[in-house]
């Protein structure tokens, strides 16, 4: 199991977060709190989560982005999702969560 990681970025009213390893029921918990808390430190306008990284995603994956979504929405931030790794953006797009949260593919960033 690779153990998830997230790195943040804040520039220009945007905060860019990547998370890199496994997204699962024990690493979403953890991510969850220090995300919120991140939002709403930088009260930026755009909330980016680059999933390049991610290995695994299962539906608590899901629950942590789809959560993200209402806190940053809440906190006046917009959310997209940025070149999502083919399993997690299989996931997303099953779910129909692409319906409210734009994916972006990105060649080089």
């Amino acid at each position: 199991m690779e153990v998830l990681t997230a790195k943040y970025e804040f520039s220009d009213n945007v905060l860019k977060i990547t998370l890199s390893g496994e997204i699962d029921h024990h690493s979403a918990k953890a991510a969850r709190e220090e995300i919120d808390l991140r939002i709403l430190e930088c009260k930026a306008g755009t909330v980016l989560i680059d999933l390049r990284n991610v290995g695994f995603m299962d539906s608590s994956g899901l629950g942590l982005i789809l959560g993200r979504y209402t806190h940053a929405k809440e906190a006046g931030s917009v959310l997209k999702i940025v070149n999502p790794s083919p399993g997690a953006e299989k996931v997303l797009r099953m779910a129909g969560s692409d319906k409210i949260i734009p994916i972006i593919h990105r060649k080089n960033n």
